[in-house]
């Protein structure tokens, strides 16, 4: 994806807003050999931009000045309750240098598993995106994962799943290092209520009858 950034020359609360309220959002880029870079991208489009996944997960091509460059989507600080970017970071991307990115996990094809067709399993997932290391070259978009094979009883492990060539996933330290993916929950029984006993009969009989 590409977007297009312009130089800001000041900084500041009073700049930033006066900038805000001209339909612009104030930014940096930073990292690589070169000086932090002020920058304002207009709102709307940057709005629009960030509803996307791969705005947020992509390596990105940002138009400055005349020229492209490689960059990643750091941080966004949104307003607590208007629509409204207040601040956004990208990094630079130097490409000989790995990344450490968060990728969103793109599940697929539970309902035509036995765990789902044959077992009438919940399939619950648990993770939905992944920390991994890759050149630039190998960031993917999203890592898609096949769920067709699940069986009841069985849960999808970090291990089970084939990472994109060039891409490996990030456990940190203490942690499990084949977390769940994805359980597979027997389905809920409801059992019926018994009913509640008939009347006797003898209660029955004779009610609302006058005596002769």
């Amino acid at each position: 994806m590409n977007f297009v950034a312009f130089e800001r020359a000041k900084q500041g609360t009073g700049a930033s807003r006066r900038l805000r309220n001209s339909g612009k959002t104030p930014g940096i880029v930073y990292g690589g050999s070169a000086e932090p870079q002020l920058i304002e991208i207009d709102h709307n489009a940057l709005w629009h931009a960030l509803k996307k996944e791969a705005f947020h997960s992509s390596v990105l091509d940002m138009e400055l000045a005349g020229t492209t460059s490689k960059v990643l989507l750091r941080d966004v600080q949104y307003h607590p309750y208007k629509q409204l970017v207040l601040h956004i970071d990208f990094q630079r991307v130097d490409e000989k240098t790995k990344l450490h990115m968060k990728v969103p996990l793109h599940y697929s094809g539970a309902e035509e598993s036995d765990a789902v067709k044959v077992d009438k399993c919940l399939v619950n997932p648990i993770v939905n995106e992944l920390d991994v290391t890759c050149m630039p070259s190998d960031l993917p978009e999203f890592i898609a994962v096949d769920l067709s094979t699940l069986k009841k009883g069985v849960s999808l492990h970090l291990k089970d799943i084939k990472l994109p060539k060039g891409v490996n996933a990030v456990i940190r330290g203490g942690q499990n290092n084949n977390p769940v993916l994805v359980s597979v929950a027997n389905p809920v029984v409801e059992v019926a209520a018994p009913a509640a006993d008939a009347a006797p009969a003898a209660d029955a009989k004779g009610k609302g009858k006058g005596k002769k």
